[in-house]
């Protein structure tokens, strides 16, 4: 990769009024950080309280994502914590409005169970998906999930559009692997 190629890239983020990029093997000690820079970052825009709150959240969810989901990681040891994960996180502002996109490998097998999760609430209002959001409080956790299996209706509570999100084989029909891409506009 020629120098060319990055200010290429740089001109594109910047056109495209990227806030934040990052792409790579991301850790729960990398979240934390990447999560403090963005903070800091959304604390020199015009965004409201409530909007830089409700794009943290996201923000954090999504590498969330990254972190418990990704179907391409390392481990630096036995142990399972301290596994890092490959990912992309990006933030990005228009026309007055934030939208953030993660996206990560994910085995092939996953992504009828993943499009069952997001497909309903494509047609979901906001107080539907608070609704569903309070009643999965309350009830037991998903099997295959790592947390409380919140992590998609918190994403699509925030966003004030429907969440778009797409799967891409990478390596061709075959591949074990498909790219999981998430986006909310916030």
């Amino acid at each position: 990769m020629s120098l060319d190629h990055f200010y290429r890239f740089q001109d594109l983020a910047r056109q495209q009024s990227v806030v934040f990029y990052y792409t790579g093997y991301v850790s729960q000690a990398l979240v934390s950080a990447m999560g403090d820079a963005l903070r800091q970052r959304l604390n020199q825009t015009d965004a409201s309280n409530v909007q830089r709150r409700k794009l943290f959240s996201v923000f954090i969810e999504m590498a969330q994502n990254v972190v418990h989901y990704s179907a391409e990681h390392l481990s630096a040891s036995d142990s399972t914590d301290q596994e890092i994960r490959r990912g992309a996180l990006w933030v990005g502002e228009q026309n007055g409005h934030f939208y953030v996109v993660c996206a990560n490998p994910v085995a092939r097998e996953q992504v009828g169970r993943i499009r069952d999760k997001l497909m309903p609430l494509l047609g979901m209002s906001n107080d539907d998906i608070k609704q569903l959001y309070k009643q999965k409080l309350r009830s037991d956790n998903d099997a295959e999930s790592k947390g409380a299996g919140l992590g998609f209706l918190t994403v699509a509570r925030e966003a004030t559009e429907p969440v778009e999100f797409d799967f891409i084989d990478e390596d061709g029909p075959l591949s074990p692997i498909t790219m999981f891409y998430l986006k909310a506009s916030i």
